[in-house]
Parts: structure tokens; sequence; C-alpha cells
């Protein structure tokens, strides 16, 4: 192991090599594109930037295909040396006895044993020491086989496609996952409304109202986006505290609804710009202002406020930190933290671990792929104007 010091030397080594490289490879792009005719020039560039967006798609989403490949592996396959994407252990179920003398049912490896030239198909049980293994025979003839301790040099293993769908059904079985996803869904849920409308109505007035002190006051509300959370965790912890609310889903969601900085930008970029002439022309007709924003401004403003209440809806879905300070009840918990709780209970298990984890991950992607068109609308019609 290196020293601290010329660990510190090898990272910024190879973070220098890696700018250099990169320095290299955009100077002989440049110097190519500089000797190209200028009709191909253009779809040279189109040619970088698909290639760029690419290699970062395939950065993004390894660890999420890894993550479902390690879900759909055995343990031994898990923490093998050899790099494999694909689940090519087969297994079969096997009743044996625990540590504690309990019977308890569980999916073993299945290898070829050679026995003087034949190989058969055994189930292994359990890694011995010196090399050795505990082993059961598969269709063995006369019914059940006896276990047996060979010698692990005379295993071999079978490579095929083999995923472990049963991963996922012991996952969601060893916690109690309905409840977890109802309490997370409310939180969800209650937080969204609560964001939307505590940022629409102060995004009304800053945008759309004159009042003395309002460019100020803005300038200040937007300051606070840059204090760090962990800054004000322990005296709002206090605050909650004192009122009683720990242990309750109160903390997570009643700060919903006393607004958040960025989501009152985010709407009131967009606010500024509709023509104020359809603010006005309400007015004249009798219309409050109440019935501007809910009536005229917030149709009009659909993809902003589809933008916010997905942004609060999944920030919600994977908080970790709130849930984690403020319940203390297993039956109020969220699903990241029964996550945490499996992962305490179930240490060894990575492949059901990662099994809860993609199923508590993919709702997110078919949210994002469904509402991505009014999300990416939302985000590029803001901040237009102001």
């Amino acid at each position: 192991m290196l020293p601290p010091f010329l660990h510190t030397v090898r990272v910024y080594g190879l973070a220098l090599a890696a700018l250099l490289a990169a320095w290299v490879v955009v100077g002989v792009g440049r110097a190519i594109w500089l000797r190209l005719p200028r009709h191909l020039q253009r779809p040279f560039l189109a040619a970088v930037g698909y290639a760029g967006l690419l290699l970062f798609a395939i950065v993004f989403v390894a660890p999420f295909l890894w993550m479902i490949s390690t879900s759909l592996k055995v343990d031994s396959q898990i923490f093998s040396t050899e790099v494999r994407w694909l689940p090519t252990v087969p297994t079969s179920r096997q009743r044996v006895i625990d540590s504690n003398g309990l019977p308890k049912e569980m999916n073993a490896p299945i290898k070829l044993l050679d026995e003087g030239g034949r190989q058969v198909k055994v189930a292994v049980l359990e890694d011995l020491e010196e090399g050795k293994s505990r082993v059961r025979l598969l269709d063995a003839p006369g019914g059940a086989a006896a276990d047996q301790v060979v010698e692990a040099s005379r295993l071999k293993e079978i490579h095929a496609l083999a995923p472990q769908w049963h991963n996922y059904s012991d996952a969601l079985s060893a916690f109690p996952f309905a409840r977890y996803t109802l309490n997370t869904l409310i939180l969800c849920v209650v937080t969204m409304i609560g964001t939307v409308l505590s940022a629409a109505l102060p995004a009304y007035g800053f945008s759309r109202l004159r009042w003395k002190g309002r460019d100020t006051l803005f300038i200040i509300l937007i300051a606070t986006i840059m204090l760090p959370p962990q800054v004000t965790m322990l005296p709002v912890f206090l605050i909650f505290r004192a009122l009683g609310w720990t242990g309750t889903m109160l903390p997570l969601t009643v700060p919903a609804f006393f607004g958040s900085a960025f989501y009152i930008f985010l709407l009131r970029q967009f606010f500024l710009t509709i023509p104020q002439e359809l603010s006005d022309a309400a007015r004249i007709d009798g219309c409050n202002e109440a019935g501007i924003l809910f009536r005229i401004l917030a149709p009009i403003a659909k993809p902003a406020l589809s933008t916010v209440a997905l942004l609060s809806f999944t920030s919600a879905w994977m908080d970790f930190t709130g849930p984690l300070i403020y319940l203390h009840d297993e039956r109020t918990y969220t699903l990241a933290v029964g996550l945490l709780a499996f992962l305490g209970r179930h240490s060894g298990d990575w492949n059901q671990l990662m099994a809860a984890a993609t199923v508590m991950t993919i709702p997110m992607l078919i949210l994002f792929f469904f509402a991505q068109r009014t999300y990416i609308q939302g985000i590029a019609l803001t901040g237009l104007k102001g």
C-alpha cells in the first residue's frame, strides 16, 4: 500500500495525464476539422457531438445496468474476480440445515463434478476450508442423495444464461416493501402538492406584482440557495423536537408548504415570459389576483409547474437523510431507510439488496420517461426573460 503522500501524487498525476490526453484529442480533432472541406465540417462536428453524448450516456447508464446484472446473479458470481455482465451460474433450490440446526431453503449453484471421467451435476451447498466443498448429487437414482465433501478442484462451472429472478421475490418478502412504498408515496404526494403551491404564490408576487423592496427581497431569497443544508440541519431538528414532531412525517411534509428558493426562482422566471397584457386584461374584467394566477397563468405555465412537481416528487422519493433523522418507528419508514434496514439485517445478500434497489429506482425512470417532454420544455422555457 502506498503512503498517503505518494497516493496523492499518483491521483494528481493520473488527473493531469487525463487532462493532457483530452487536450491532445481536442487538438487533433481541431486539426482534422480545419483540413476538412467546408461541406464536411458540420457533419464532422455532429459526429463528434454524438460520440461525446454516447460516451457520457455509457458512463451514466453502466452503473444502473451493473446493478440490474448483480440483482440477477448468485453470490459466487458477484464476488468472482472475473467480470461478467450476464448471470451465467444456474442454481437449484435445496433444503439444508443451518448453523442453528434449523431447516432452511437455499439456492445452491450447480456445477459439474468429475467422477472418473464422468461428469455429473451437483449442487454446491457450502465451500469448506482446505479447498473442499460440500455438494449434493442432482437427479440421483432412487431419490434424494446424501451430501458429500469433495475437492473443489474436481468441480467445473457451468456457463449458461441463468438469471436468478427469485432474488426479487426473496428481497421484497424480506422486509415490508408494500408498507414502505405506501409511506413513500404519501410523503411524495404531500410534498409535491405543498411545493407547487408554496412556490407558485411567491413566484407570482415576485414576477407579476410591483411593490417596494421586491427585488431586494428576491435577491435575499436567491442567496439562501447558497446556504448548505448541513448548516441548518441541527437548528431545524431542535425546532421540530421542541414541537414534538420527531418520529412523525410532519418534519418531512410541513416544510414543503413554506416554499423553496429554487422552485420559486424557477416559476418566477417562467412567469416573466408571459405577457403582462394578459394580467391587465383580466383585471379590467374584474378578476382578482388569485383568479389571474390559477385561471390564466397556471394553464399557461403547465410545463414549469409540471417540472416543479416532478423534481419535488423525485427528491422526496430519493430522500434519505430526512427520513433517517426524523422517522424512528419502522412502520413509518420510507423505501430509502427501509433499504438501509435491509442492509443491516442481510449484509451479505448483495444480490437481494440490488434487487430491492432496482425496484426502488425503476419507478423514477418510468416517471421521467413519460414526463421527459414536459420536464425538458419546462426547463428550456425558464429564464428566457428577466
